[in-house]
Parts: structure tokens; sequence; C-alpha cells
């Protein structure tokens, strides 16, 4: 399944932790250059050593994907240092979960900038180079929440919805180009995205819900790889996967 990974320069945002992590792992294993961007530049930057030390090619370079500027430095480092960017991994997000009455506008802020905003700027980032290149794959993280909307996550759904969307609008705007789309929705994997719930009550209910049902965050990481691995003729447009036991 690596044919179609090995030598392919691909920038990850969201890289120092849970899918992003898993993702770099599993394709530098496969001999993919990776690209690594996040805020907490000390993880990113052991990891990029880690995956050298073991004959890859890496690079890190703080990033937060709020700052469209700081995006594009990432993806223009990327073709800077490697030539070219073959696939960005959008997946750079938050998950403050809370009631709507409870008015949390900050976190409803953090989460349209990160997880709409973000992607945005990625696929800002990324398009003009891989027009140039007539190739390229762009790979968005949406959710199961993107597919369907529970008590308390009413704004995250839609910006995981909104990821669905954009990407769809793209997939239809690149054909000339000759790139590839695809929406990766998991469900409950093992990440810290739960960390980032705010409300006391609301985290204590999602780290019950993981511990429950969460699977290892390379589950996310062999669904990239799947998507990535296929034939530049083949674009595998959406993949939505969940625990097995996981009802929502």
């Amino acid at each position: 399944m690596s044919d179609n990974i090995a030598s392919k320069v691909i920038v990850i945002t969201g890289a120092s932790s849970g899918l992003g992590e898993a993702a770099a792992r599993l394709l530098s294993g496969q001999g993919a250059t990776v690209v690594l961007g996040a805020r907490r530049f000390e993880r990113i930057a052991a990891l990029a050593e880690e995956l050298k030390s073991r004959g890859g090619k890496a690079l890190a370079l703080a990033t937060d994907v709020t700052d469209a500027a700081q995006v594009k430095k990432l993806v223009d480092a990327a073709v800077r240092s490697f030539g070219r960017i073959d696939v960005i991994v959008n997946n750079a997000g938050l998950m403050p979960h809370s009631l709507l009455a409870q008015a949390k506008v900050d976190d409803w802020n953090r989460m349209i900038d990160v997880n709409i905003k973000g992607v945005l700027y990625g696929i800002a980032a990324a398009l003009p180079h891989m027009q140039a290149q007539k190739s390229g794959q762009i790979i968005n993280v949406s959710s199961v929440a993107g597919h369907k909307v529970g008590i308390g996550n009413a704004v995250y759904s839609a910006t995981k919805h909104a990821v669905r969307v954009i990407s769809e609008g793209l997939r239809q705007e690149v054909k000339p180009y000759n790139l590839r789309t695809t929406i990766i929705s998991p469900g409950a994997v093992a990440t810290e995205l739960p960390e980032s719930a705010t409300d006391p009550a609301v985290a204590a209910n999602l780290r019950k819900f993981y511990d429950a049902y969460a699977i290892p965050a390379d589950s996310f990481a062999r669904a990239v790889a799947f998507a990535i691995s296929q034939p530049e003729d083949v674009d595998i447009n959406e993949i939505l996967f969940r625990p097995t036991k996981q009802e929502l």
C-alpha cells in the first residue's frame, strides 16, 4: 500500500500529538517526507528528530493555523526545502463542547478560527503550488460530528460540517488541475481533543465517553495512508469511520 506514498512530500498541521503525530509516524515509515506544523514546537521538533534518526526526512516549523501567514510559511518551507508539496493534511482542530445557552462565545470563535479558517488557510497555501505542479492531494479532517449533531456539540458539528462543504466545493474546482481531495471523518479516537473542553462537566463526560469507546490514533493514520496510497487516477473523496462499538 505504500507504493504511492514513498518519496511524497506531506505537510501535516496539528502534528504535535494525536492524529497528526500518528499520521506523521506512519507516513514517514512508508517513505514519505513529512513537514510538521503545530504551535507546540518542542514536540514537533522532537518528533522530526526521531523520524530522521530512523532514516526519514522531516522538517518541523512552529505554526498557528489561525494565522494565514504562518500556514503559508509552513507550506512554502516544504516547497523550498524539498522541491514540492504532494499532500497537505489539514488536521489541526479543537472540540470545546458546550450548550448553546452557556454562550461560550470565546470557544465558538476558537473553533471557527481553528476548525474552519485553519483548513481554508491550508488550502490557500497549498493550492497554488499544486495547481502549478498539476498534481497533489488535499486531505481535510472533519468528524463524525460533521455528519451527526448531538446535544452540546452544535457549534463543533457546524465547523466540521463546514469542512465537508468546503472540501466538496474544492473537489469540483480542482478537476482541471488533476488534484485529489479527501475528507476524513473519525469517530472517537484517542487524542488530546477532549481536553479542549472548557466546561468541567462537559470535559468529564467527554473523558468518560472516550475512555469507553476511543480507538488508537493509528486508525486515523491508516485511513490517511489508504487515501494517499491509491493510484493517481483514484480519488478517495470521503472516509467516515468509528470504533466498532460506538453507537453515535
